[in-house]
This record gives C-alpha cells, structure tokens and sequence, in this order.
C-alpha cells in the first residue's frame, strides 16, 4: 500500500500578503498618556498648576499638555518633561546682605527643594505669560522650549547664574 503524505497546514505554506509600497509593513505603536498620579513630581507640578482648589483641571492640563507635546513629534514627552525640569533647574541664586550699612547680592547655592520649586515656578509663570492658546498649549511649548534650552524658564535660570558669578567676590561674606 502506498501512503500520501498529506500537505502542511497552517501558516508555514501561505505566503505573507504583498503590500502596497512593496516593503514590510511595521504596526504603529499606539501612544499611551505618561501621566501617572504616583509620580511626585508630576503631583508636585499639577498642585502648583492648581488654582482655587480645582485639581482635576490642573490634571487635565498637564495630561493634555502631554497630549499635545505627542502631537507636536515629541515621541516620550515624560522624558522631555524631565529634561525640561533638569535644563530650568538652578544651581546658585543671589541672596541680598546688608552688611555695615551696605547691601551685598551674596551668591549661594540653591536647596534641592528650592531648585524645584523655582524651576516649576518658573515654567508656569512663562506658560502663563503667553497669550492666544489654551492654558495646555502654552504649557506644552514652555516644556518643549526648556528641553531645547529655551523659553523663559532656562532664561531666568540663565539669570540667575550671571547674576551669581558677578557678584562671587562676595562670596566671603555668605558665612556672616
């Protein structure tokens, strides 16, 4: 008796489908919002966005803001969220000193807490002063400006640290 061999089966005998453009077809990764309610920085930035109570407001901004930051090319906007922050962030600051009847601007260096807290306020407040766009858009070009080291967060910090080295000469007097 002569036994047949019976044809494979499943997808090894099928060839794939041609595509249009003749090359592989690569699936689109479906965007997912970064914000997480865990993340203390990002609560941090919603309680200073927050006004007369409204939370959930400030959250919608800064999701929407992210919202948009993808929408603009920005593939991870978590990471440029991050990278902003870092470029805003002081280092040194200019504290006023009277000392024998003269004020000195005495270079000091900035607090970790402090440094957050002025890089946020410092994004906010120039998201704030733009004009013509909903409060998530102005805040979304204010993070894509400061992760590309403009806008006028990195300006203020930029400030900051000139206003520092002019005045290091009196760098002797910040322990009086």
């Amino acid at each position: 008796m002569a036994t047949t061999k019976a044809a494979p089966t499943g997808s090894a005998s099928k060839k794939p489908a041609p595509t249009k453009g003749g090359g592989k077809t690569t699936k689109k990764v479906k965007y997912t919002n970064p914000f997480s309610f865990t993340d203390p920085l990002q609560t941090k930035f919603v309680n200073c966005i927050m006004k007369n109570g409204k939370k959930n407001l400030a959250q919608n901004i800064l999701k929407d803001a992210f919202d948009e930051m993808n929408r603009k090319g920005i593939d991870n906007p978590l990471e440029t969220f991050k990278k902003a922050m870092k470029n805003a962030t002081p280092l040194m600051e200019v504290r006023a000193k009277r000392i024998g009847g003269a004020v000195y601007q005495i270079p000091i260096e900035v607090t970790s807490k402090r440094q957050q807290s002025l890089s946020i306020r410092w994004m906010l407040e120039g998201a704030r002063k733009k004009k013509g766009m909903p409060m998530y858009r102005r805040l979304a070009a204010e993070l894509m400006d400061c992760a590309n080291e403009t806008g006028f967060a990195f300006m203020k910090k930029e400030d900051a640290h000139k206003m520092a080295q002019a005045n290091k000469a009196f760098a002797h007097l910040a322990r009086y």
